[in-house]
C-alpha cells in the first residue's frame, strides 16, 4: 500500500526539507512538458515543410492525444500496484524516446511514431505527479501544490512561442525536440529520489482488460480528432461513431457514476470533463475570433491568450490562501460561475455594438475563475482517494479531461464554418458546458 510521509503540522512551507526535491523536480516536468506542448505547435508548420508532411500534420497532433489515454490509464495501474517511482520511470523513457525519435526523424511518419511515444509518456507522467508528489505532500498543502503545477504553466505560456521560433530560425526545427530532450534528465534526478521512498504499492498484477478498454478509447479519440479535420455529412457520421466508441470504452474506466454526476468522487471526475472541454474549445477559436471578425493582429491574440494563462495562475493562488472548509466549498461554483460570466463577455460585442476590448476582459475573467476551480478538482479527488486507489482515480481524472475534450474540440470543428469565420456557435457550445458544470459542481463535495 502507498503511504504519505509524515509532516509536522507546524511545517506548512511546500518547499520544506524531506520534499524540497520533489516540488522542484516537478516543476520542473512541468515546464518541460508545457514548454514540448507549445513549442511543438510553433514548430510544426517548419516540420512538416521539411519533411515533405502536410498529409500527415493533423495526425502529429491526433497521435499524441490518442496515445496519451493509454498512457492515463496504464499510469493508474502502475502506481497503485508498483509504486509511482516505477510509473514515473516508464513514462520518462518513453517521453525522452519520443523526443529523441522525433528530434531526429528521417520522414514525417517516424515524426509521427516519435510524437506518439511523447504521448504515451506524457500520460503516464501527468498521473504519476500527482500521485507522487501529491503523497510526498501533506494533505493540507495540496491547495498550494496544485497551483504551483498551475503556475509551472505560465511562464513556457508566455516565452514558449518565440523561443520555439528562435531555435527554428537559428538552429533548426530539430533543435526544439532535442532541447526538451537534453530537460528530461535533469527533471528526473531532481524527482525521482523523492518518489522511490513514498511506496511500492500492492503488488497486484495489472488489469490488462481495462488497457483494452484504453485502446478502444485511443480510436475514438483518433476519429474524433478526424471528424474535426473534415467538413459534411462523413464527418458527422465519423464525429458521431468516434463520439459512441469513445463513451462505451470510458464507462468501465471511469468510477461507477460518473457519467450521471453521482455525489463525490464521481462528480470530481465530470467536472474535470466539463471544465476542461469548455477551456479547450473556445481557447483553440478565440484567435481566429479576434482577427477575423475583429481585425487584431496575431500579437495581440496572443496577448489575449496569454492573459488568460496569467489570470489562471492569479486564480490557483488565490484558492490555495482560502482554508476555511465552509470558504473552499463555494470556490467550485464560484470558479465555474466566473468562468461562464468571462465567456458571456467574450460573446456580448458578438451580439450588440460593443467594444471588441471587452473579449480581452471576459478572457482574463475566464482564466480567473477556471485558476480558481481547476486545482480545487485536483485536491477533491486525492482528498477523497484512498491511498490505494489514488492512481486509479487520477487516471480517471485526467481521462475524463482527454476524452472530452477531444469530443468538444471535434464538435467545435463540426460547428465552425471556415467559409464565414463564424465563431459564435463554438462559444456557445463552451457557455452550456460550464453552465452544467456550475449546476453539477455542488455534487462534487461531500455533506
Amino acid at each position: 500500500m502507498l503511504t504519505s510521509m509524515p509532516a509536522s503540522t507546524a511545517d506548512t512551507a511546500l518547499f520544506a526539507p524531506g520534499r524540497r526535491a520533489a516540488c522542484a523536480g516537478a516543476v520542473a516536468l512541468i515546464s518541460m512538458l508545457a514548454f514540448e506542448s507549445i513549442a511543438v505547435a510553433t514548430a510544426m508548420p517548419a516540420v512538416a515543410t521539411a519533411l515533405d508532411g502536410l498529409p500527415l500534420y493533423a495526425l502529429a497532433f491526433g497521435a499524441t492525444l490518442a496515445t496519451s489515454v493509454l498512457g492515463m490509464t496504464a499510469a493508474g495501474q502502475l502506481c497503485d500496484r508498483r509504486g509511482p517511482y516505477s510509473a514515473a520511470l516508464a513514462g520518462l523513457a518513453s517521453f525522452l524516446a519520443g523526443l529523441l525519435l522525433a528530434g531526429f526523424a528521417p520522414s514525417m511518419p517516424w515524426l509521427v511514431l516519435g510524437r506518439g511515444l511523447q504521448g504515451l509518456g506524457s500520460g503516464v507522467l501527468g498521473v504519476t505527479l500527482y500521485v507522487g508528489v501529491g503523497q510526498v505532500v501533506p494533505q493540507q498543502l495540496h491547495p498550494k501544490l496544485f497551483a504551483m503545477f498551475a503556475g509551472a504553466w505560465v511562464v513556457p505560456g508566455l516565452v514558449g512561442p518565440a523561443l520555439a521560433s528562435f531555435l527554428v530560425q537559428a538552429v533548426s526545427w530539430r533543435a526544439v525536440f532535442l532541447a526538451v530532450a537534453a530537460a528530461v534528465p535533469v527533471a528526473a534526478a531532481a524527482m525521482l529520489p523523492s518518489l522511490r521512498r513514498v511506496g511500492t504499492g500492492s503488488g497486484e498484477a495489472l488489469r490488462w482488460g481495462a488497457m483494452r478498454w484504453a485502446l478502444l478509447a485511443s480510436l475514438g479519440v483518433l476519429m474524433l480528432h478526424a471528424a474535426s479535420q473534415r467538413a459534411g455529412a462523413g464527418a458527422a457520421l465519423l464525429f458521431v461513431a468516434g463520439l459512441a466508441l469513445a463513451g462505451l470504452a470510458a464507462r468501465p474506466l471511469l468510477p461507477a457514476g460518473a457519467l450521471r454526476a453521482a455525489r463525490g468522487l464521481p462528480s470530481v471526475i465530470l467536472l474535470r470533463g466539463l471544465i476542461a472541454a469548455t477551456f479547450a474549445s473556445a481557447e483553440a477559436f478565440l484567435p481566429l475570433l479576434v482577427t477575423r471578425r475583429f481585425g487584431w493582429s496575431l500579437t495581440e491574440a496572443g496577448i489575449a491568450l496569454s492573459a488568460g494563462a496569467v489570470t489562471w495562475s492569479i486564480g490557483s493562488a488565490l484558492q490555495a490562501r482560502v482554508s476555511r472548509a465552509e470558504q473552499r466549498r463555494l470556490l467550485l461554483p464560484g470558479g465555474f460561475g466566473l468562468t461562464a460570466l468571462g465567456l458571456l463577455v467574450v460573446i456580448a460585442p458578438l451580439l450588440a455594438a460593443l467594444p471588441s476590448g471587452l473579449v480581452l476582459a471576459g478572457w482574463s475573467t475566464v482564466g480567473l475563475g477556471i485558476g480558481l476551480s481547476f486545482p480545487m478538482l485536483s485536491v477533491l479527488l486525492l482528498k477523497l482517494s484512498p491511498p490505494e486507489s489514488q492512481g486509479s482515480n487520477t487516471s480517471a481524472l485526467q481521462l475524463s479531461d482527454a476524452l472530452t475534450s477531444s469530443a468538444a474540440l471535434a464538435g467545435a470543428g463540426l460547428l465552425f464554418d471556415p467559409a464565414t469565420g463564424q465563431v459564435l456557435p463554438v462559444l456557445l457550445m463552451a457557455l452550456a458546458l460550464v453552465i452544467v458544470a456550475t449546476l453539477v459542481s455542488p455534487r462534487a463535495q461531500r455533506d
